[in-house]
């Protein structure tokens, strides 16, 4: 029986002592945490007389939003339909997406684009419309892209610009979150951290969660080192039920080359003819899947890791060599220019690489108004599970995702928050006590943390089997008994715990799923069970 269920224990609610008579405090009508498309999204939708602060713990600039290269997806030629879109993403889902959900997205996804353009993202035109390009997985060419390949990049430098000129927003850059706060089962703000400040009580009628991904937690990713899971951790403390927390998507096409960090190759290569071809030069994809190139992620992702197997090889390489020279380098600048900085040249070089973890489609349980578990907080992006992306996200529907619901959970806080008095005070809490005798300083929080990506990788990775998922809980476990009891001074060992807790979930919710789906797949239950179509929840235990 596989269970609709499981329970993993937080081992404390609060990751840091505090005194509240000892810590500053601030209040705000409506708190975000996060500033990638769903935060910032949330912010602009904020009523104006509220004060709203979005904090962030690094720069505005850096989060998986902006790094985002293929574009974003929605129904803009005519010669597509809304139920091409719907059909696609369901397809992809592999029998978990909610088809309410899906409905309410992909019709959203052509107003949504055309606001982003409002805000002065600049895409891509062809005669004077907007670029669309055919993705794995899609039926018709429908992906807006801008810069060639950085689409991110130019959506979020028009966002945050728009966030920047609005009066009522205040954005905390390099500010960390360290845990929400709660009182009698309500959210009612968060307890941050900067290097200027130390901690501070940020008391909020409302609070919106958008703290992206946790692709930082294996060895290969395209995503930023800052997606830790703390979104994820944090809502998990505080008693937000999570769910899907095994599906974990890897991307296929990740630069390989030693001693260099991972860089996503955008799916777009793909679907502008690219081929996969092996340490031999044969085109394999022929062998898993009709679609060849173009099949979804998690299809392609766990063939280029067949094949690498099969050939005992530690990549296979992407030929673009029969596409015309010029299309290659006014579509994709930004990938050229990485790989010629390793001495490739795309249009007459193979390009190597392999899957890496790129999309965490699992997360805070949210309902189609973006609502968590615990009153008061709201969730947008790939912090959640909304039932968008069942087992396997669609290409470039994640963008979409964190546009639609950041608009539709910054309404929801901003209509509470209008209802709510200003004449509120804190709610009394009680000290948080610390934990004697630990510090970061005896820890190597370095060596844990790539010892931990290492793990997952191996045991949590791309194929899974019990033995493994087994392993993977009991070596974190151990981690976690002494690391995740200590009051650790920095950000960097908060994270490290934010890491080891999430991953304890992840491994759990594997071992659960005892059947392939998307992009889980088990060796030792290969087939998938229709039966098994259900959503696996994790709810937080104190011990």
């Amino acid at each position: 029986m596989q269970p609709d269920r499981i329970e993993v224990p937080t081992l404390r609610r609060y990751l840091v002592p505090f005194d509240p008579k000892r810590v500053p405090h601030l209040f705000a009508d409506v708190l975000i945490i996060g500033a990638g498309i769903a935060g910032t999204r949330a912010a602009l939708e904020i009523d104006p007389s509220l004060r709203t602060i979005m904090v962030t713990k690094d720069r505005i600039s850096h989060s998986n939003s902006a790094w985002a290269q293929g574009g974003i997806a929605g129904v803009l030629d005519p010669l597509d339909e809304f139920a091409n879109h719907v059909n696609d993403t369901i397809a992809a889902g592999k029998g978990m997406c909610d088809r309410d959900v899906v409905e309410f997205v992909i019709r959203e996804a052509p107003e949504r684009i055309r606001e982003l353009i409002r805000y002065g993202a600049d895409f891509d035109k062809v005669e004077g419309e907007i670029a669309l390009t055919l993705e794995g997985g899609h039926s018709h060419p429908r992906v807006a892209h801008a810069l060639g390949d950085a689409t991110g990049k130019e959506v979020m430098r028009a966002m945050h610009q728009t966030a920047f000129d609005s009066d009522n927003i205040d954005i905390w850059q390099q500010t960390f979150t360290i845990d929400l706060l709660s009182r009698d089962g309500v959210c009612c703000g968060a307890l941050v951290w900067n290097p200027n400040h130390g901690r501070t009580f940020v008391w909020a009628k409302q609070t919106i969660l958008c703290t992206g991904g946790a692709g930082a937690l294996y060895r290969e990713t395209t995503n930023p080192s800052i997606a830790t899971a703390d979104g994820h951790a944090l809502a998990f403390r505080a008693g937000c039920d999570v769910r899907d927390m095994e599906f974990m998507q890897f991307h296929p096409t990740v630069l390989y080359i030693a001693g260099s960090s991972r860089h996503l190759i955008s799916e777009a290569v793909r679907g502008e003819g690219a081929h996969l071809v092996d340490s031999n030069g044969y085109r394999f994809m022929g062998d898993y899947n009709e679609a060849m190139e173009l099949a979804p992620r998690d299809v392609v992702s766990q063939a280029i890791t067949q094949q690498m197997a099969k050939t005992s090889h530690p990549c296979v390489y992407l030929d673009l060599t029969h596409i015309d020279p010029a299309k290659i380098r006014r579509r994709f600048p930004h990938i050229g220019k990485v790989c010629s900085e390793f001495g490739l040249d795309i249009t007459t070089d193979r390009v190597p690489v392999r899957p890496g973890a790129h999309y965490m489609v699992g997360g805070v349980t949210t309902d189609t108004e973006g609502r968590t578990s615990l009153p008061g907080l709201w969730a947008a992006g790939e912090v959640t599970s909304t039932g968008l992306h069942g087992a396997n996200r669609l290409a470039s529907n994640s963008l979409l995702e964190g546009v639609v619901y950041g608009l539709r959970c910054g309404q929801n806080a901003s209509n509470k928050a209008l209802d709510q008095p200003d004449n509120f005070t804190a709610p009394a809490l009680v000290s948080s006590p610390g934990i004697p005798h630990d510090s970061d300083e005896a820890l190597d929080i370095t060596d844990i943390r790539n010892s931990l990506r290492s793990l997952m990788w191996r045991n949590v990775g791309i194929s899974r089997n019990e033995p493994e998922l087994q392993s993977a809980r009991q070596q974190l476990d151990f981690w976690a008994n002494y690391v995740c009891r200590r009051d650790l001074l920095t950000p960097e060992g908060w994270e490290l715990q934010n890491m080891m807790l999430v991953g304890r979930v992840m491994a759990a919710a594997a071992l659960a799923r005892r059947e392939s789906r998307g992009v889980h797949l088990r060796s030792d239950y290969p087939d998938t069970v229709e039966s098994l179509a259900k959503h696996i929840t994790v709810s937080a235990t104190d011990s």
